[in-house]
């Protein structure tokens, strides 16, 4: 049997990342995806793989905790942006993730640093945000506001590092991007966010809390039972050769 990984030494099928593609090829998003055989085709390959082998991981973790499967709620923008995409399409794809995810974040606690802290105050400031990721270089760089996805309302520090850093260059209401990284071409534009009454603008600090509690959590399990195969390492792993976002 071919294998895109192994978790916990349990090898999971090649099949299984093929049917996930060929479902993807065939459904309302086709024409979005890259051309068969490309770079970025085989950088949705190893994207797809991280989120198999966390669904895997979640799934072996619920039968060894006796779980039962968990339905929704549905992740908003702003949580989806600070489980990162790997997670949030394993989250929303298997409900034996959001049954780990419900069992690990449970006593999770908003950190006292969060609640008093001047500068964590200042990086909550929220931001209407538009964005885009394009998988080409000229349709990032042609792209308007019109052709971009609302977040909401949201904070910088919620969004990668990259598009943030692009946003703060950037005069307010302006084109940000595009940026690059192992995803594609990302674009954004974001304006200061104070609309509703001070009571209704507190972030949600125990979801964050929880968010980033459930991160640490499969960011060790991950490197503790998960082994990749070659050809298939993670979409931002710098040695593989289809990782164009390189320093030097």
């Amino acid at each position: 049997m071919t294998t895109i990984g192994f978790v916990g030494g349990r090898a999971v099928g090649r099949d299984v990342l093929d049917r996930r593609i060929a479902a993807l090829r065939e459904g309302p998003t086709a024409s979005s995806l890259p051309r068969p055989g490309s770079a970025e085709d085989r950088q949705l390959a190893r994207w797809l793989t991280q989120v198999i082998l966390t669904e895997t991981l979640c799934e072996d973790e619920a039968a060894r905790l006796g779980l039962t499967p968990v339905d929704g709620p549905p992740l908003d923008p702003v949580a989806a942006v600070e489980l990162g995409s790997v997670n949030t399409a394993a989250y929303r794809g298997s409900p034996w993730v959001r049954a780990v995810y419900r069992q690990v974040t449970a006593t999770a606690e908003v950190p006292a640093s969060w609640r008093s802290s001047p500068v964590r105050e200042d990086r909550r400031a929220r931001h209407q945000v538009r964005y885009g990721l394009f998988e080409h270089p000229e349709d990032a760089r042609t792209a308007t506001p019109a052709d971009l996805e609302p977040l909401g309302a949201v904070t910088l520090e919620s969004l990668p590092a990259a598009v943030a850093a692009a946003i703060r260059a950037r005069p307010p209401g302006t084109l940000a991007g595009p940026v690059r990284d192992a995803l594609g071409w990302h674009v954004a534009v974001a304006e200061p966010a104070d609309v509703s009454p001070p009571e209704s603008r507190a972030p949600d600090l125990l979801g964050a809390a929880r968010r980033r509690a459930f991160t640490r959590w499969i960011d060790e399990r991950r490197a503790a039972t998960v082994r990749l195969v070659p050809g298939l390492e993670h979409p931002g792993d710098p040695r593989q050769p289809d990782n164009h976002h390189r320093h030097g």
